[in-house]
């Protein structure tokens, strides 16, 4: 992952953004955060104001599930 200049405004809130090294191109990017306690934040290029927050654990059952393609657009 490498850090994300875009995100300054949420670094001064204390999270520190990293842009997936799976983000193809400038256009179509998922950034990263952690919290102090472990919650992973995850948000997108295209509407950075909203952000999934997810409990510690939770990013690799999310993960397992969109591969089993358990989760899709609705």
């Amino acid at each position: 992952m490498t850090r994300c200049a875009a995100c300054e405004r949420w670094s001064v809130l204390g999270y520190q953004w990293r842009k997936s090294s799976y983000s193809a191109d400038a256009s179509n990017c998922i950034y990263v955060a952690t919290t102090g306690d472990g919650t992973c934040l995850l948000r997108e290029s295209d509407d950075p104001g909203v952000v999934l927050a997810l409990a510690p654990g939770c990013l690799g059952a999310l993960l397992r599930q969109i591969r089993l393609g358990s989760v899709g657009a609705r």
